[in-house]
């Protein structure tokens, strides 16, 4: 996982490869730490290049947006593909995330 800022309000996770049980400690770990030494209000996990996610990866992004909503922040998930659209919405998750469908860079730029 990588991290970067785009802007001063805004700060992007790029998330990529298999979220699963076998890695899923580091990569909540890393989300978690990202917004506690944010200062930012807006975060955006681009699933874009995230290839699987199994219940565990559901629970790390979860706590992640649990911890973001107790420090008035915004957790939402951008470029999430179809197939990981599914899990969304088989699991109802769907309706606890805000899922954003395609943000480019330009976009964030001009945020």
């Amino acid at each position: 996982m990588q991290t970067h800022s785009n802007s001063s309000q805004i700060e992007v996770f790029q998330l990529s490869g298999h979220i699963n049980a076998s890695n899923v400690e580091d990569c909540q770990k890393s989300l978690t730490d990202a917004l506690s030494s944010s200062t930012c209000t807006t975060f955006l996990a681009d699933m874009q290049h995230v290839e699987s996610l199994d219940s565990a990866g559901l629970m790390a992004l979860v706590a992640a947006l649990n911890y973001a909503q107790e420090q008035d922040k915004t957790f939402t998930l951008i470029n999430v593909s179809d197939e990981l659209r599914i899990i969304f919405e088989l699991t109802q998750l769907d309706q606890v995330f805000t899922l954003d469908q395609v943000v480019t860079a330009p976009q964030l730029a001009a945020a």
